[in-house]
């Protein structure tokens, strides 16, 4: 009998997870950590999502086996939601799906698109199931940059040019977790061009499609005529609507595509639990008051965060979208990685953040900070920072921080 199991052997130690395991000792013992590292939203859904939640529940039929694409009316309050807010017009039988979160989706359809001998490009550094939930396919991962300049659409030429066999899927995800980069529709457009002529499907992921700042929108690639002949677009109302722990989300885009996801999840799942598709209707199709609050609530989180972390002697770039800042390390510290990094602050500063090279070798030299916590609580964590930066020998500007 072997222990020696195919899909574990092709998973590397999963570096984010050695920080969380810190961060809950150091909680366990009873320490205060200020957790700026899970991108787990700290306010709850709007009140009349949760009470369609518990309504349906009430209900005595409402806890049998759920539909694994997603009851009908979900299906068409997310195709509308992609009318209203990209001008896009969806099918709800036969272009929509409901997936348990963006990350079921996208690794659901790694299952179902991709083995042994394929080839996929995805982004370095990036959310792990872009490229792990490919791996766990049995696929072959050739990266490319997340900056959406040049230099990408160069790296995707050499890709097709020198890699056996030619690479069949591309993933993007934009604004990009980790690095919140964003793109125009000119870059969507090109993309697609691209896809065409070289026959492979594009996977969008648009998680955070309602936290942009400085009033520039993010735009959906399925805006461009002819997307949906090569693109599938994921979607997820964990930090639009506050929702995370629900694991509610969608897939949208090219039949293909959709029907492939539909039939594998037809054999993994029977759906989410049936009121919490109802709660997500009521979500997509009721009052929209907390989409506008959560991105100025983000907003104002990132100003607070790079304002007092520069004055602690942090400079760190603001996001124009998502709900995390991409910071360098500070340039004293860089030769320590990021993984030693994140330790350190942990221990010695109560300040939880992600090692960047959990996101991809790219990542090295990064951390990823989710402003989760209340502006308050940023503020003392610059204060936190600033004392260990200045222990390190770190010069720190003299004001006052906080």
């Amino acid at each position: 009998m072997s222990d020696e199991f195919y899909r574990i052997k092709r998973l590397p130690p999963y570096v984010i997870a050695e920080v969380n395991a810190m961060r809950a000792q150091a909680r366990s013992g009873g320490e205060d950590i200020i957790d700026l590292g899970m991108g787990n939203p700290d306010l709850p859904p709007p009140q009349h999502v949760i009470d369609k939640l518990c309504e349906v529940a009430r209900k005595p039929d409402a806890h049998g086996y759920s539909q694994s694409k997603g009851i009908p009316g979900l299906r068409k309050a997310q195709a509308n939601y992609y009318g209203r807010r990209f001008g896009v017009e969806l099918d709800p039988e036969t272009e929509v799906v409901v997936t348990m979160g963006s990350k079921e989706g996208l690794s659901s359809l790694a299952t179902a698109i991709t083995g042994p001998g394929d080839v996929v490009l995805a982004p370095n550094p990036s959310y792990p199931i872009h490229t792990f939930g490919f791996i766990i396919a049995g696929a072959a991962i050739r990266s490319v940059p997340t900056t959406p300049d040049e230099e990408y659409f160069r790296s995707l030429e050499r890709a097709m040019a020198f890699t056996v066999p030619r690479p069949s899927v591309l993933v993007v995800g934009y604004p990009s977790n980790p690095t919140a980069e964003t793109v125009d529709l000119a870059f969507y457009e090109r993309l697609v061009a691209w896809a065409r002529e070289n026959k492979v499907w594009v996977l969008s992921d648009l998680a955070y499609s309602e936290l942009y700042y400085d009033g520039n929108p993010t735009r959906s690639i399925l805006e461009v005529p002819g997307a949906k002949d090569v693109a599938v677009e994921f979607t997820s109302l964990s930090k639009t609507y506050s929702m995370a722990g629900w694991r509610m989300g969608f897939a949208v885009g090219n039949q293909k595509l959709i029907a492939a996801l539909t039939r594998v999840k037809s054999y993994l799942d029977y759906g989410a639990f049936t009121p919490i598709q109802a709660a997500a209707c009521a979500a997509l199709n009721g009052p929209q008051d907390i989409v506008a609050a959560n991105r100025a609530l983000y907003h104002k989180r990132r100003d607070v965060l790079v304002e007092s972390f520069g004055r602690a002697g942090w400079d760190i770039p603001a996001p124009r979208a998502s709900m995390f800042a991409w910071a360098p390390l500070p340039p004293a510290l860089r030769e320590m990685g990021s993984l030693e990094f994140s330790k350190q602050l942990l221990t010695h500063a109560q300040v939880a953040v992600a090692p960047g090279v959990g996101y991809g070798e790219d990542g090295e030299g990064y951390v990823r900070i989710a402003m989760v916590e209340n502006e308050q609580r940023l503020r003392q964590a610059a204060r936190n920072v600033k004392k260990y930066l200045q222990s390190m020998g770190v010069n720190t500007p003299t004001t006052k921080v906080g």
